[in-house]
């Protein structure tokens, strides 16, 4: 494998990896505080399970959708590439 393509896959996994990571805090941020009660609201919100939905979908339900979102990114956008010189003439 080139060098280049090495560099430009590198490239690639890390745009992805980067993207999935201010993914996840969007659907944090607003799950967290979109779904959460407005300031000054004293009544009990709904339960979902014993928790409110704004816990639920931003402590619960985001890291699972995440972590399969990662694995998926792993298994397919990932490639293996070689991490020594195949030859002297790769990094001139």
């Amino acid at each position: 494998m080139q060098i280049e393509k090495i560099y430009k896959q590198a490239t690639r996994e890390a745009i992805w990896a980067v993207a999935l990571a201010l993914g996840y805090f969007v659907w944090w941020y607003v799950t967290a505080y979109g779904f959460s009660p407005a300031p000054g609201d004293s009544s009990m919100p709904a339960l979902y399970w014993g928790f409110p939905l704004w816990f639920l979908l931003s402590c619960i339900v985001g890291p699972v959708i995440f972590t399969i979102l990662c694995a998926l990114m792993v298994k397919v956008i990932y490639r293996d590439a070689p991490l020594e010189p195949q030859n002297d003439t790769d990094y001139e």
